[in-house]
């Protein structure tokens, strides 16, 4: 697993806004393993000259098409479909055993590949010392969270109420509907942290209620929330301005699919956020 540091070095621009979404990298399972098998078997690292390029194992294609398909948040029959495939022929694949050439072709037609045979063709493949060094490299540049279910409106304004800032976001293509849901979800807590002082007890009670019923209205649609809070260390100014590190907590609040929420997420440790 990923050693996290109490406090994350973040630098501020001065002509970006906070409302702009933050990227994140969703990752499932055990960090540091899957996170070596994309360095291992992704076909874009490493062109190692001294090596001989070689054809995937079985058992290397079918973690490829695994990490791939999860990674977009796909179900083994949303492939089967996508691909012309059926379900058995990509459960196979993904199982190590044999496939063939046009099979291959199809699941890289699928996951949008330009060069339709790329899993067909033979790869450098890196050896232990560039995986130690890619992963050591994915180690300094990101940071995994833990997250948690967000399922309350109650819940969600306290998240807000203690956290300056929030990098909200979906890791997948909702819908036009979901889409405008959560987008108002986004307005109406970040226009409650500008006020939140100004509400007493009882009145917080009607901002309980307005966020309940859009998490709700995002459930129904198949939407899922999920939270992580971080401590950031805000270097306030331009790139070449001089300012003393400021603490701060932000509140990462992220959309999957209803039923394929991950455990963990990574975003990057260093990063430009617009204020």
């Amino acid at each position: 697993m990923l050693i996290l540091k109490k406090y994350s070095d973040v630098e501020l621009g001065t002509q970006v806004q906070l409302s702009d979404s933050c990227h994140v990298a969703v990752v499932l399972g055990d960090v540091s393993s899957l996170h070596t098998l994309a360095i291992n078997l992704v076909m874009e690292v490493l062109m190692n000259n001294e090596q001989k390029p070689r054809m995937m194992t079985r058992q290397e294609l079918a973690a490829v098409i695994k990490m791939l398909r999860i990674s977009r948040s796909w179900s083994q029959e949303q492939l089967a479909d996508i691909s012309g495939l059926s379900v058995r022929t990509v459960q196979r694949v993904e199982r190590a055993e044999p496939s063939s050439f046009d099979t291959r072709r199809a699941i890289a037609t699928a996951f949008g590949c330009e060069d339709i045979d790329l899993l067909n063709k033979p790869f450098f493949i890196p050896n232990a010392e560039q995986i130690a060094a890619e992963t050591k490299k994915f180690e300094q540049e990101y940071i995994t969270l833990d997250v948690a279910p967000l399922t309350t409106g109650k819940q969600l304004a306290q998240l807000v109420e203690n956290n300056m800032m929030d990098l909200s976001t979906s890791t997948f293509e909702m819908g036009r509907p979901a889409d405008e849901e959560f987008a108002s979800l986004i307005d109406w807590h970040r226009d409650y942290r500008d006020v939140a002082e100004c509400y007493s007890e009882s009145q917080k009670f009607e901002v309980y209620d307005a966020l309940q019923a859009h998490i709700d209205e995002l459930r129904r649609l198949g939407v899922s929330l999920r939270y992580a809070e971080r401590k950031l260390m805000l270097k306030l100014g331009g790139p070449d301005g001089e300012a003393n590190p400021m603490p701060a907590k932000a509140l990462y609040v992220v959309a999957f699919p209803l039923g394929k929420e991950p455990e963990q997420f990574a975003v990057p440790r260093s990063t430009g956020i617009k204020i």
